[in-house]
Order: C-alpha cells, then structure tokens, then sequence
C-alpha cells in the first residue's frame, strides 16, 4: 500500500500567502492574491471559478511548475517554493502525479506502452515497471484495453490512461487541471470516479480544477476563487 495512506489526515500541500503577479509596472495583472490553505492527505480538493479567476495559474504553482511572486507552497512539510529547478523537476517526477485537459498520449503507442514510457521518464528501473504500468492501469479499470492505442480508445478511457500514466510512481499527490473538459457529463462521472477510488483506497491527494457542479459534490473541499482570491472555502 502507498505510503500516502500512513498519513490520512495529516496536512500534506499547504500555500500560504501566495502571491502571483504577471508584468511589471503598469501593465502588471496579480491572477492571485493572498492565497492560504491547507490541504489534508488522503482528500479530494476542488478548485472552481469562472475563466481568468486563477485556478491554473494556482494549480501550477501547487504542483512546482510556476513559482509565485509572493508566499510559500509546502509539500509533506517541506517548502518547494524557491527550489533549483532540477530539485522542482524532481519533486515532480517522484511526489507529484499531473493530468492535463489534453491527454497528452503518443498516438503510435498502446496504453500499455504510455504508461510505461511515462515510468521510463521518471527514472524508475526497468525491472518494476511492466509491474507498475499494469497496477496502474488496473487501478483505472483499463487493464483489460492496455494494448489498444489512443485512437482505438473513447475519450473517457483516454482519460483513464493518462491517470494511469501519471499514478504509476504512486505520487502522493495528483494535480489536475481540468480532468473532465474534454468529456461529455457520463464520461466525466466515470473520471471522477477513479479518483474517488484512488482516494478511498490507494490514500492519495488529489487537487483538481473544474467547472462542472456534479464534480463538486464529489470532492470533499471546495475552494471557490474570484478575481485571484478564495472568496470560499466548503
């Protein structure tokens, strides 16, 4: 079992007065502004508000692709703001799971041969990872289609690879920005209900990004922002 279920409970990601100003001077934009939260492990966080309120410019920042202007971001207790960006590349690449709108897959490889590709990058031995990319895939409910290609796949199960891809290395937090735009609302349920499952089961954290009121109902916070500021928080 992940090592992600010893901490169920525990403050794993939290950003404190983060700040993230965009140009200088007159031309400048603050997309976020004072930004405090605290994110326990072994929960589902959903980030909403309307385009341009923040939300992908503060899940970049939470999952060590952006650095803000102003603030901290802490991971397991351990800052991550301020990094060299090969310890950032690191982080990402061991303790961090991402999934984009775009799933991002190569065409001419089998679901199978993503994820396992997706191991390769990481680093991981070549010995555990046909073990890994299997579990992974199993843990989405694709097992069973691994050795179709993305084209030969329904957006959903698309989808499906992708997270599968991203939770191979057992992170002990998954980013996701926008992991249901792409799908119609049955589509998107069947997402949302793998990472109910990787929550429940497997103890992970996930932080997602979405627009959609079905979605929110599944995630255990909500974090609301307008104009760059939570405005709430539920």
């Amino acid at each position: 079992m992940p090592q992600t279920e010893e901490l169920r409970g525990e403050t794993i990601l939290e950003a404190s007065g983060v700040k993230r100003v965009f140009g200088r001077g007159q031309g400048a934009v603050t997309a976020l502004d004072q930004i405090h939260f605290a994110v326990p492990a072994g929960s589902m966080v959903a980030l909403k508000g309307r385009s341009g309120s923040g939300k992908t410019t503060l899940l970049n920042i939470l999952g060590a692709l952006d650095e803000p202007t102003e603030g901290c971001v802490f991971l397991r207790g351990r800052e991550i703001t301020g990094l060299p960006e090969t310890e950032k590349s690191r982080i990402r690449r061991t303790e961090i799971g991402l999934v984009f709108q775009s799933f991002g897959l190569i065409p001419l490889m089998s679901a199978y041969e993503n994820v396992e590709f997706g191991l390769r990058v990481t680093g991981a031995s070549a010995k555990s990872n046909r073990a890994a990319a299997e579990h992974a895939l199993e843990q989405v409910g694709m097992r069973e289609r691994m050795r179709h290609r993305p084209m030969e796949l329904s957006g959903g199960e698309q989808q499906r690879v992708a997270i599968a891809r991203a939770i191979a290395h057992q992170p002990s937090l998954l980013i996701a920005d926008e992991p249901t735009a792409e799908l119609d609302s049955k589509m998107g349920l069947q997402i949302m209900r793998v990472f109910r499952d990787l929550v429940s089961f497997s103890g992970m954290t996930i932080v997602l990004t979405s627009h959609d009121p079905g979605i929110m109902e599944l995630a255990d916070y909500v974090i609301a922002l307008e104009d760059g500021k939570i405005v709430s928080h539920t």
